[in-house]
């Protein structure tokens, strides 16, 4: 019978499943709409976490350390899956110093790897094996600091000597000894100027 108390035909009762069978399959391809668009995102947030914690790191640079190339406060990206490091690199590193046994994040150069002995002189000479080292962009003299590291220094199979780009003052290896490769975050790639930003 319709909505009326009539008998419906066969041709209404048709077109009643046919709006039915309509509806629910609107209903089931909505539902598979949310379900990719859920999919999607999960899919992108998977992306996005490898990408940033596994991949590539980002940082704000902690200290004036690295001036003049790179300032206090600006933004340091640097790349996680490569800790075997050759000198000149400018590393993110983790390190415990002297006064603090609680580890803090450093950004500086290396001036020697693995094997290498490193001294620098009370004249601000830095020697990697015995060789003067050139620094292109070094503005300050290389002083040793009384009290903490005796030179010269033979490094370890797995350890580098980093010194920062400001040496007057900086927090560098002269003050918290060798940094382990097992400190080492990454291998800065480039700088976002906080300025820029």
């Amino acid at each position: 019978m319709s909505k009326n108390g009539e008998f419906r035909t066969e041709e209404e009762r048709e077109n009643e499943k046919e709006k039915q069978i309509k509806k629910v399959d609107r209903s089931e391809r909505s539902v598979k709409r949310y379900q990719y668009l859920i999919l999607r995102i999960l899919l992108l947030v998977a992306v996005l976490w490898i990408l940033f914690f596994k991949v590539i790191g980002l940082t704000h640079m902690p200290s004036d350390d690295m001036y003049p190339r790179i300032d206090a406060g600006d933004m340091v990206m640097f790349y996680r899956l490569d800790k075997d490091v050759k000198v000149q690199d400018v590393i993110v590193f983790e390190k415990a110093t002297p006064h603090n046994s609680t580890e803090q994040l450093f950004v500086g150069r290396v001036a020697a790897g693995p094997g290498d002995t490193i001294e620098i002189t009370d004249g601000g000479i830095v020697k990697v094996n015995d060789n003067a080292l050139s620094e292109a962009g070094i503005f300050y003299k290389t002083q040793p600091y009384e009290g903490y590291v005796e030179f010269p220094v033979t490094l370890g199979p797995d350890e580098c000597f980093v010194l920062s780009d400001r040496r007057e003052g900086g927090s560098d290896s002269r003050y918290f000894g060798p940094v382990r490769k097992s400190e080492i975050q990454g291998s800065v790639i480039t700088i976002l100027r906080r300025n820029n930003l």
